[in-house]
């Protein structure tokens, strides 16, 4: 699952009304979940020529990490030369600045979105989450349990049944209070009784056999 044009569109729209309601017009980039640019616009045309690669940097590296490009700048800041070197590696489509997101649809990322030249601090990130915002309201609801029908939603989640143990066997007697009480026994779990055929198919040795030979009559 990829970027499709329609929903690059979505999103655009959304991150534009935002802008014009913080009036704070910026430039925004969509990128596919490879990177590429699938969807560009400078609100402030002509001017602000700057803001338009600083919003493709950060689509790109918000799905390079399919982090935040926030949270990858509060990372990175730790990591000396890291910022110097991807950038030169991607070719300037990496930076450690807000207003970065990547964009997932049930589950997956599909692309990012990047967005530059806010007139206040938090604005490029106010404006993009605003793309989000979007973006989510077009997800399928996931059933919470696929064996229920979606008429009959759970009021609390799934929960696995109790185990049920066999019950252990009663004594034949049980002292209580001082008294015996006799429980019935059942005797289908007792032994067998030892088959003694052997024993009286053989004499025993133990006493004289007169039919022995050698023996006294």
């Amino acid at each position: 699952m990829s970027m499709s044009i329609d929903v690059a569109h979505r999103i655009m729209e959304a991150c534009k009304q935002r802008a014009r309601e913080l009036r704070s017009p910026v430039s925004i980039a969509i990128v596919d979940a490879g990177g590429h640019l699938v969807l560009f616009e400078r609100m402030m045309s002509p001017y602000g020529w700057a803001t338009g690669n600083i919003s493709i940097a950060k689509a790109t590296t918000a799905v390079m990490f399919n982090q935040s490009t926030d949270a990858v700048a509060q990372w990175g800041s730790a990591i000396p030369g890291f910022a110097s070197s991807l950038a030169a590696m991607t070719d300037g489509k990496f930076i450690m600045a807000a207003g970065g997101w990547p964009v997932r649809l049930g589950g997956a990322t599909i692309g990012g979105i990047g967005v530059s030249g806010g007139n206040a601090a938090g604005r490029d990130d106010d404006i993009a989450r605003a793309g989000l915002v979007a973006i989510d309201a077009m997800a399928p609801a996931v059933p919470i349990h696929p064996s229920f029908p979606p008429s009959q939603p759970l009021s609390r989640p799934a929960m696995q049944p109790t185990p049920v143990y066999p019950s252990m066997p009663q004594p034949a007697s049980v002292q209580e209070g001082g008294a015996q009480q006799d429980f019935p026994v059942s005797t289908q779990h007792l032994a067998p009784e030892r088959d003694n055929s052997y024993s009286q198919e053989y004499p025993s040795l133990d006493q004289p056999n007169e039919n022995l030979s050698g023996g006294q009559s």
